[in-house]
């Protein structure tokens, strides 16, 4: 029908023109965020884009949600703007005669939501925790990039090295700064040094330099003077890190259902659910004013998007905090928003308003009054 592809045509390039925008503004905020990560030793600078790759696809669902959300809105407020909904309505269509369309073309995108939100997103925080596990557990001196201060993986020690070989196991002009467990401060420098493996643990083996400790309280200064002194580096065991919670598979937070886990499941479907509730509330409240121009309803679409979006995140903390039971958090906000966009989109259907109704209530009271005097 002409009616049905008419709409779906418009909404496939407004969904496409966004999805663009949209896509190419979160991947430039996620690159400087990543590139912040880098600089500060959080990821590996060699591994930057897949970091990058990964995280972008973990936000793909609420790209495509917010995406999906505003093409229905500038399509609908551009039908009003340009009086084509008017020639629609006056043909016998009515403004729910809008939902089989929208929805024909929105439900291959809240497919392709859902299955992100309950596969991809898992899947793509736990390939990033690995990247930075692997990062972070990797050895102290592999962390050192010369010309620049480092920190070691346990927070002590700060190495800076002014060059090094190409196999990284020799370096000159060496500077280490690090912290005693009883509060003791020690500056060693040394013109060259080198790695050196005994037994299962790491050495650095120093050359030709000068090393000032310092108590704990300040009340006495040692400087000493080596031709060679070895420190460890590293460590033979390595941490493991437990499993976060974003990056479990949703079918173990369905059986483990704890608190915590609750509340990521209670997100994830919530997500889903909120894609659906965003194109209903969408044709419920899209409306045409020529004065207000497109700024009205993209104000809107954004301040619903930020709210909802925040709640469907608080929830997510009251779910895992007992505030709130999983069945009662889901049935409050996104069953309240699913009710609240069908009487929105009833009233306009049917064009009712507070004040004609109390206009038909006073006429037909002052009718009754008439007739019976």
């Amino acid at each position: 029908m002409l009616f049905h592809s008419s709409i779906r045509k418009e909404l496939a390039r407004s969904f496409g023109g966004t999805l663009v925008v949209l896509f190419t503004i979160v991947l430039t905020m996620l690159l400087i965020r990543t590139l912040g990560l880098a600089s500060r030793g959080s990821v590996n600078p060699q591994e930057i884009a897949l970091v990058l790759g990964y995280t972008v696809i973990g936000r793909m669902p609420t790209i495509l949600t917010l995406a999906l959300f505003i093409a229905i809105v500038f399509t609908l407020s551009r039908m009003y703007r340009d009086s084509e909904m008017i020639i629609w309505l006056s043909a016998g269509r009515s403004l729910g005669g809008f939902l089989a369309p929208v929805f024909r073309f929105a439900w291959p995108i809240l497919l392709v939501i859902t299955v992100m939100v309950f596969f991809v997103w898992p899947w793509a925080n736990a390939q990033t925790d690995n990247l930075r596990d692997r990062f972070e557990r990797r050895g102290d001196l592999e962390r050192v990039a010369p010309g620049q201060f480092q920190e070691s993986s346990s927070g002590r020690r700060v190495f800076f090295i002014d060059k090094d070989t190409a196999d990284g196991t020799e370096g000159r002009n060496i500077f280490i700064s690090s912290t005693e467990s009883d509060g003791s401060e020690t500056v060693t420098s040394a013109r060259s040094g080198r790695v050196e493996w005994l037994g299962e643990q790491q050495f650095l083996m120093l050359s030709n330099g000068q090393r000032l400790e310092t108590a704990a309280d300040q009340s006495s200064l040692k400087v000493s003077e080596f031709e060679e002194y070895g420190t460890q580096i590293g460590s033979s065991e390595i941490s493991q890190r437990g499993e976060a919670l974003k990056a479990r598979p949703s079918w173990d937070l369905i059986k483990d259902p704890n608190r915590a886990n609750l509340g990521e499941l209670g997100w994830r479907v919530g997500m889903a659910l909120t894609a659906m509730n965003f194109v209903l509330l969408a044709v419920a409240t899209t409306t045409g004013n020529p004065r207000a121009g497109r700024g009205g309803n993209l104000f809107f679409t954004l301040f619903a998007f930020v709210f909802y979006y925040n709640l469907l995140n608080l929830g997510q903390s009251w779910v895992a905090s007992g505030l709130f039971g999983l069945a009662g958090y889901m049935i409050t906000l996104h069953g309240g928003v699913f009710l609240l966009s069908v009487l929105w989109l009833l009233k306009r259907h049917h064009n009712l308003s507070l004040r004609g109704w109390l206009s038909a209530r006073r006429a037909q009271r002052d009718g009754a009054q008439g007739a019976s005097a």
